[in-house]
């Protein structure tokens, strides 16, 4: 690995107009900002570093959060509002969601009961304990259903890690993978740094989001501390433009 004694500068000095595409930001519905007030305290954090576009992308998770388009558009709505309250201008954001892949999963597919990034772009999760039982019949479903399925956080699920031939197979599959930026630090612990660092070197990653769900974490997002070489990785990512809002 090469990232640990090179010279290094800060992640968010880089962040300028980064759309973040996952973050949980929406107030009162999963365990992310909990109220409208913690919203607008993340917004105006994120805005300080020049990050004003998000796709908002609270947990869908049966029996934990068992969110809708209607809850989560709800909540979005009440972020909204505040903005406008506030006279917060120049904020992008719509809403998406991050689905666990769970026994509920393939049946809230089938009923369209989910939230893309945009267009037919799904961001999908598994639990960080075991591998979901059902994985590769939901990314065979999602598939079927036309949607691209998006991988959050691959470096954090620990059965997966220097497991490259089972992330070789996942992106044979058609499996895009979203990194966390706050696993470039040690913030996730030093195992996950490293498989983040592996996954970027290896050019396996497609997307990177924030994932902050409250002003702690976007505290030690701006702590993270980047070699030139590792920026170069990231430069074409935090510019990804096809997601668009």
């Amino acid at each position: 690995m090469f990232y640990f004694f090179q010279k290094k500068k800060f992640l968010v000095d880089s962040l300028e107009n980064f759309i973040d595409i996952h973050n949980h930001i929406l107030p009162g519905i999963d365990d992310g900002a909990k109220t409208v007030e913690d919203s607008i305290e993340l917004i105006k954090g994120f805005s300080d570093i020049g990050v004003k576009k998000f796709i908002a992308t609270p947990h869908i998770m049966h029996n934990y959060y068992p969110n809708n388009p209607a809850t989560i558009n709800d909540s979005l709505l009440v972020l909204k509002n505040e903005l406008l309250k506030q006279n917060i201008k120049d904020i992008s954001i719509r809403a998406g969601a991050e689905h666990m892949i769970d026994d509920n999963y393939e049946s809230i597919l089938e009923k369209d009961a989910i939230m893309p990034l945009v267009d037919n772009y799904l961001l999908l999760e598994m639990s960080y304990l075991q591998a979901s039982i059902n994985f590769d019949e939901a990314i065979s479903e999602t598939k079927k259903k036309g949607y691209f399925p998006i991988l959050a956080h691959p470096e954090r699920y620990l059965y997966l890690h220097n497991n490259y031939k089972k992330h070789k197979k996942y992106k044979k599959q058609g499996i895009l993978y979203q990194l966390n930026l706050l696993s470039l630090s040690k913030y996730y612990g030093k195992d996950v740094q490293e498989m983040a660092f592996g996954l970027l070197e290896k050019d396996l990653i497609d997307f990177v989001g924030s994932d902050v769900h409250n002003i702690e974490q976007l505290n030690k997002l701006k702590e993270v501390e980047v070699t030139e070489k590792l920026m170069n990785i990231l430069k074409p990512l935090l510019r990804m433009t096809y997601l668009s809002i």
